[in-house]
């Protein structure tokens, strides 16, 4: 047996699974939402979709950087996310800024998305995700940062750097 082999192999002979799942991955992130909001809380919940959208986002193409949540009729809907269209479905296929509803208990509906009505916060999709071959999104419920919150955060994100490369730099 070649030492590359053996690498690959674990304790009792046997070959290690793949470490990506195919049915659980991240397919895209809103990464101006933690610059641009304070995230007081998060919730993953379900998301409606059809067939072609589903093929879409398999194919990672979508995008959730304009997107947000709100309560309608006692349930949450996802507005603004876009899912491009899936080129093979041809005359089956879906709009593309259609809004999405999002399955959430009643009790997490009163809890999360009743909060951010009383209080002037907003409903924004940080992540979506497949989780054992289902779409989830997380939401957070977050508060508008001013344009003095961004920089202060900024400037704390940057010292906080200096320090951990000037530890690291000493430990080295």
């Amino acid at each position: 047996m070649r030492q590359s082999e053996m690498l690959v192999m674990g304790k009792k002979g046997k070959k290690k699974a793949s470490k990506e799942d195919p049915n659980s991955r991240t397919i895209c992130q809103n990464r101006k939402a933690r610059h641009n909001y304070e995230i007081l809380d998060t919730l993953d919940c379900g998301i409606v979709l059809a067939g072609s959208e589903v093929k879409s986002i398999r194919a990672n193409k979508v995008s959730i950087e304009e997107g947000f949540a709100r309560m309608q009729e006692n349930e949450v809907w996802l507005f603004n996310v876009d899912i491009a269209l899936y080129p093979q479905a041809n005359t089956m296929n879906h709009q593309t800024r259609r809004p999405r509803k999002l399955l959430m208990k009643k009790a997490e509906i009163r809890k999360f998305a009743e909060r951010s009505e009383n209080s002037s916060l907003t409903l924004i999709p940080l992540t979506m995700y497949f989780t054992r071959g289902l779409v989830k999104v997380k939401l957070g419920i977050a508060k508008g940062r001013k344009l003095h919150d961004k920089r202060e955060k900024l400037k704390k994100d940057s010292a906080r750097m200096d320090i951990q490369r000037a530890m690291r730099a000493r430990n080295n």
